[in-house]
């Protein structure tokens, strides 16, 4: 659960970042048909993202690297004319031109910004029915739950950065839009940069290397950084809100004036507290969900001429329990075996599956948990195929012992390299 919202936390933060930020803007500066080409313009990359999902885990004809790529491109170009057109004087002077290709270049970046993320957050709705084979399941409810916090967090984030960012000036708000574009153009450019470098488009070299490496390394740096200045609007507005002087010629007007700010505290604050509890999911509650787990150690089966031997005394004990086998090139192959409650029946299978890989399964509380994704196996029906069970394998049992042919380890000797 926690994973699933952390990494829907991640992946939506700058998107929303970004799409309050030019909303906010467009309102302040433009009014009401600037909002309008805005909302549309993100109900565009709604539809545009929940198309590329389809396509991404449904066919194999999209190039992930190459659309991001092309994706990336435009939105920089896009932020490159916003730039231009939202210059105080270029702006007066296009006049209703100016706010149109303004909204247009803005709605771009949304639209780009939703395109790339979106499909992968809706993907682990999709990754965890694979998984657990069924939307009933304790452990996708659990799952979903953490997942549906996570767009939850992120769509208040939006709204309140919105909501907040239109009580700005249009100095201060058309400085903090253009400071969150930037940093996340920046980012979209070392992804840019990265994927050229891979593809060999551009020749290598230290310097380009060294910049791919930081911005691969340090990519939560960026979002945090546009978290940074979406906090200044709530900042600002709540010192602005200690300091409140507007004139009025009756109690009506007063009491409109208190509610006003009563109203922009509240957003203030919602700013504050919902991107605080965003950052604490990266940092905090990210180091908890993926901290190691630290796996039996590997025990050594008996070699029976071409088969493995495990004797009942080993397993008995209802515990997971890892064997290892050194092939003649030097990979261990893993599996386990565990007692099967209340009988003398046997779960058996690779320490890997077809989903996760080789990155091998732990024992908690009595159950077997996949390491890399947290999905709790039901004991009862390791040994069988599906979802993120162990890979089955071939053996026999023999008044207790398990016989493991060497000849059934063998194909999967690529799973552990």
């Amino acid at each position: 659960m926690l994973k699933n919202m952390v990494s829907t936390t991640q992946d939506l933060l700058a998107v929303v970042l970004v799409i309050g930020m030019a909303l906010a803007y467009m309102r302040v500066i433009y009014g009401t048909m600037g909002g309008r080409i805005m909302r549309i313009g993100t109900y565009v990359g709604l539809i545009a993202a929940f198309a590329m999902a389809i396509l991404k885990n449904a066919t194999n004809k999209i190039d992930t690297g190459g659309w991001n790529m092309t994706l990336f491109e435009i939105a920089m170009v896009a932020f490159v004319v916003f730039l231009i057109v939202s210059i105080g004087p270029v702006r007066k002077k296009l006049g209703m031109g100016g706010e149109l290709i303004c909204a247009i270049a803005l709605s771009l970046i949304v639209i780009v910004a939703l395109v790339y993320r979106v499909p992968d957050v809706l993907s682990y709705l999709y990754t965890n029915l694979v998984a657990e084979k069924t939307v009933l399941s304790t452990a996708y409810i659990y799952k979903f739950i953490g997942w549906l916090a996570g767009v939850a967090l992120t769509f208040v984030i939006c709204i309140a950065v919105y909501k907040g960012g239109s009580r700005l000036n249009a100095g201060l708000i058309g400085l903090l839009t253009r400071l969150v574009l930037l940093v996340n153009a920046l980012r979209q450019g070392g992804n840019v940069m990265r994927t050229m470098l891979a593809r060999r488009m551009i020749p290598s070299n230290h310097t380009l290397f060294t910049l791919a490496k930081i911005s691969s390394n340090y990519d939560n740096a960026f979002v945090f950084v546009m978290a940074a200045f979406a906090a200044v609007i709530a900042v600002v507005l709540l010192i602005r809100s200690l300091h409140v002087n507007e004139p009025y010629r009756n109690p009506a007007e007063h009491r409109k004036i208190k509610a006003k700010w009563i109203k922009t505290r509240r957003w203030s604050w919602a700013v504050i507290i919902t991107l605080g509890l965003a950052i604490l999911n990266l940092t905090a509650v990210n180091a908890y969900a993926n901290r190691a787990v630290e796996l039996s150690p590997v025990e050594e089966p008996v070699l029976e001429g071409d088969q493995l031997l495990v004797t009942a005394d080993r397993v008995s004990d209802g515990h997971l329990h890892r064997f290892g086998y050194t092939t003649e090139n030097g990979v261990e192959i893993r599996f386990i075996v565990i007692q099967k409650p209340n009988s003398s029946a046997y779960g058996i299978g690779l320490d890997a599956c077809d989903i996760c890989g080789e990155t091998g399964y732990y024992e908690k509380d009595g159950q077997v948990v996949c390491k890399l994704c947290d999905v709790v196996m039901n004991v009862n029906t390791i040994g069988f195929k599906g979802g993120c069970n162990p890979i089955v394998i071939d053996y026999t049992v023999d008044h207790g012992d398990i016989y493991v042919p060497i000849a059934s380890l063998l194909p999967y000797e690529a799973e552990f390299k």
